[in-house]
């Protein structure tokens, strides 16, 4: 079993690697090579037989190389994230399109092969008006570029499952959350940075208010998500090989009230309101809840509440420890 991931720098590019090598196989078959690609070149494990390449997808001959050697499973989370691709019109195209695009062109163009693809989409690719709670048949109509980018990426991957090039799905990863490490350009960033300062007892900024409402996973989540999709049957699917996933439905006082259960009202105290009206603005119209019954009854889970996220982020980062709290 060759597995290939893009995106393999990202925090969860390198989960997701960590998982791979503890789990040691895939769909009942021995991991016998894993090829790591980013922009910067990922770091392969000790001991793991593989690379660790660096290439920008957006090149035209990075991905031909890369799928010249017909890996079996490849997870496709290569992406510039929200907020960049709205600043950097161009770039966000060429990377979370075109590199997807250029990726996709290079399997149908192998012969006999047909690899299964895991495809880390996302729920920008829904946008307002919205319902209350987002059926599993609520259409795509992204608000910003990288959430068309998203969908139009769904959309190929449907199509050429449908051909029989690939065998693909599709997840709507709910924003994640809590990101570990140093904050990136996602206009989702706060949402992480909330807890994860507070908890380490340094202080973040909070830019929108507390009643807004959002749709989270773990990162521990996000890796079994991957991990499962890339081991069910698909077939149940059909055409629609997009598929929005669980998560916690939970707004900003929620997430506040659960830090303050856990960590106390030190923590709480370090969070700092200044409002910014363009963040404001992008997530306003971003989903809020979600109904993913398709996604449940094939096996998908989450977890139940703000509380395990945090928990999950103290266990996984913090080695259990609550240093806000020492």
């Amino acid at each position: 079993m060759h597995i290939l991931i893009t995106g393999a720098s990202g925090m969860i590019g390198r989960k997701l690697t960590a998982a791979l090598v503890a789990k040691g196989s895939l769909q009942d078959q021995p991991i016998t090579g894993l090829t790591l690609v980013d922009i910067t070149a990922p770091v392969l494990p000790d001991g793991v037989p593989g690379a660790a390449l660096a290439a920008d997808l957006s090149d035209a001959a990075a991905a031909p190389a890369l799928i010249d050697a017909r890996p079996d499973v490849i997870f496709h989370l290569a992406a510039i994230v929200s907020g960049e691709a709205e600043a950097d019109l161009h770039k966000g195209y060429a990377v979370n399109l075109h590199g997807t695009l250029a990726l996709c062109d290079a399997i149908t163009r192998q012969e006999d092969y047909r690899p299964r693809f895991v495809f880390a989409s996302s729920i920008a690719v829904f946008g307002a008006p919205l319902p209350d709670v987002i059926p599993d048949d609520q259409p795509t109509l992204p608000l910003t570029s990288y959430g068309t980018q998203k969908a139009m990426g769904e959309m190929l991957i449907s199509d050429l499952s449908r051909r029989g090039a690939l065998d693909g799905i599709a997840l709507r990863l709910p924003t994640i959350c809590i990101r570990p490490g140093k904050p990136n350009a996602a206009a989702s960033g706060f949402y992480s940075s909330i807890l994860r300062e507070p908890l380490v007892g340094d202080p973040a900024v909070l830019p929108v208010p507390d009643t807004t409402r959002h749709w989270f996973a773990s990162p521990r989540a996000a890796v079994g998500f991957l991990i499962h999709a890339a081991e069910m049957d698909l077939t149940p699917l059909g055409q629609n090989r997009a598929l929005s996933l669980p998560g916690v439905d939970a707004t900003v006082g929620d997430e506040i009230a659960a830090l303050e259960r856990i960590a106390g009202p030190k923590a709480v105290a370090l969070i700092r309101r200044e409002p910014d009206a363009t963040i404001a603005k992008i997530v306003a119209g971003w989903p809020q809840a979600f109904d993913p019954a398709r996604a449940r009854a094939l096996g998908f889970e989450a977890e139940p509440d703000m509380d395990a996220i945090i928990r999950a982020h103290i266990e996984d980062e913090l080695d259990g420890r609550i240093p806000v709290a020492d």
